[in-house]
């Protein structure tokens, strides 16, 4: 049943991968029974390390995977349901994604008029002249000039790629945006430059993103409530300010006590919190489940780690 007050909800959502064959066959779990809700208008981020499956979950989300079993709802329809006609255009009108590599994302083939006009060509706008003025409206909107749009991608810097790549997904006016680790290929004095930019046409368009990363200290700046995961799992979800002032699950807090502090005095004595799951947890007797342990703020736990984290 789909809850109102999402936009974007996901259900037991898993995405598995399968190698080889006979006894050499393998199946990867990279998204295994994932479940959360996004917020119209709201930045939910998605923060883990490299191959806990935020990628995946996202490409999935858009069907540039086809989901091994689970439900996506999208303003209460089912877009992980068989693939048609008619299900690639909903998701074409209201969903769009910006890769992670602002080199390998955009065709160099193709001038920056040509990549960010193509979503409104898929959508059937036919009208050149029309199509170009939209192009410099959005290339003006990110921060780019009209000269701009009869370059090449290999003309530009790493920052001005990732405003092109900003550019062709907002060009179709989506409900959503799945950012897929936006800044992580930039330089640190880029990075804030492209996270305002983000900021600004959220409130400005009323967007919703799904913003996914590995850097926690850029996810709290930006993003509304946080996902945590690991190995396919969700393992916490909270509002920003209540994930950072009280970490539940071991691995979070190992992931917060990894964010480098300015002050060099204070971080030469830090103590660092490691994560090993054989030692933290204890599941031959009890099985972990997603518990609310406050108003929204879920952990996966077992009832005596629950016990042990409420207190």
């Amino acid at each position: 049943m789909a809850d109102s007050q999402y936009i974007l909800e996901v259900n037991n959502l898993c995405q598995h991968f399968t190698s080889g064959h006979g006894k050499k066959k393998m199946t990867v779990k990279a998204v295994d029974d994932v479940s959360f809700g996004v917020r119209p208008a709201e930045t939910f981020g998605l923060v883990g390390e490299s191959g806990c499956g935020k990628t995946t979950t996202g490409r999935t989300i858009i069907r540039l995977y086809n989901p091994t079993s689970g439900e996506v709802l999208f303003n209460g329809r089912d877009i992980a349901s068989k693939m048609n006609g008619d299900l690639r255009r909903y998701l074409t009108d209201n969903i769009a994604m910006i890769f992670q590599d602002p080199i390998e994302s955009l065709n160099p083939k193709m001038t920056i008029e040509e990549i960010v006009g193509e979503g409104l060509k898929v959508r059937g706008m036919k009208d050149r002249a029309e199509i170009r003025q939209k192009v410099i409206e959005m290339l003006r909107k990110v921060g780019l000039v009209e000269e701009h749009a009869t370059r090449y991608p290999h003309e530009f810097s790493g920052g001005q790629r990732q405003r092109i790549g900003i550019a062709r997904a907002i060009i179709i006016n989506p409900k959503l945006i799945i950012a897929d680790e936006p800044v992580s290929a930039l330089d640190v004095s880029v990075q804030a430059q492209v996270i305002n930019l983000l900021n600004d046409l959220k409130e400005e368009m009323g967007l919703t993103i799904l913003f996914i990363a590995h850097n926690l200290s850029v996810v709290k700046y930006f993003s509304d409530r946080i996902g945590v995961m690991y190995y396919g799992h969700l393992v916490e979800v909270a509002k920003g300010d209540d994930l950072y002032r009280n970490p539940l699950h071991p691995y979070t807090k190992a992931l917060l006590s990894a964010i480098p502090e300015p002050n060099p005095l204070t971080e030469r004595s830090r103590v660092r919190v490691d994560y090993v799951p054989e030692r933290d947890h204890d599941y031959s007797k009890e099985q972990p489940s997603m518990v609310e342990v406050e108003p929204e703020h879920y952990v996966y736990c077992s009832p005596s780690e629950l016990k042990k984290w409420s207190v």
